[in-house]
């Protein structure tokens, strides 16, 4: 019996990976010099931008989500990115309420997630209330080599991402699309949480064992002039 419950939690687990929707595998070192805004400014539209992010327990299983407030500038050239910066204001991290199911999480809600993530657990929003992303580097995207799930990616971007404390430097594939008001930029890529040292208590603790290190990260960011 006992080995047929570990089949079948193996099998549930792998089910529910192949069901995650496509990302990329971001690529990390250490930081780098932040590339010059060179060219055109435009400015984050916090109201049509979004900035979502979704975790898992161990194998794939039980994802949350939600999404996360930025604000910043994105500078083009020539009709291509140039560089950039972004905050993202870590107070504001909502997890969508349908991602938790009370009735399967001993009565935890959305909301006590939210405060779990923003207590010192992880985050600790007090001591550090913001997060920061700044491209430092942005090259064409090449068919030939370069794989990404997104459609017409045409762009690889590389920037300096800080949480609390640590900052390591994060690159992944991009749509982005430059007109003479507005410009947009599209990517899905997944990163590995403890790079940034986010643990939930000390390392090696079962706690922690159970999450998921692998963080999924959906930007949909908008900039008008």
């Amino acid at each position: 019996m006992k080995k047929v419950f570990v089949l079948a939690v193996v099998a549930s687990a792998f089910i529910v990976s192949c069901q995650r929707s496509a990302t990329d595998q971001s690529t990390t070192t250490a930081p780098q010099e932040v590339a010059a805004e060179k060219g055109a400014t435009y400015t984050v539209n916090k109201e049509t931008s979004q900035v979502k992010w979704t975790g898992y327990h161990k194998g794939g299983l039980n994802p949350r989500f939600g999404i996360i407030k930025s604000e910043g500038t994105i500078s083009a050239e020539n009709g291509a990115i140039t560089g950039g910066s972004f905050v993202m204001d870590m107070k504001s991290i909502l997890t969508d309420a349908a991602s938790v199911d009370a009735a399967s999480s001993g009565g935890k809600t959305s909301a006590d997630l939210d405060l779990h993530l923003k207590n010192a657990d992880f985050f600790d929003i007090e001591k550090y209330p913001t997060a920061k992303f700044e491209i430092t580097n942005v090259k064409s995207f090449d068919a030939a080599t370069d794989k990404s799930a997104i459609a017409d990616a045409n762009y690889v971007i590389s920037g300096n991402l800080t949480i609390k404390d640590k900052t390591v430097n994060v690159t992944f594939p991009a749509k982005t699309v430059v007109s003479d008001t507005e410009i947009t930029l599209t990517s899905k890529f997944t990163i590995n949480r403890q790079d940034w040292g986010l643990v939930y208590g000390t390392e090696g603790d079962a706690k922690d064992w159970m999450i998921s290190q692998e963080i999924d990260i959906e930007l949909n960011i908008k900039g008008n002039k």
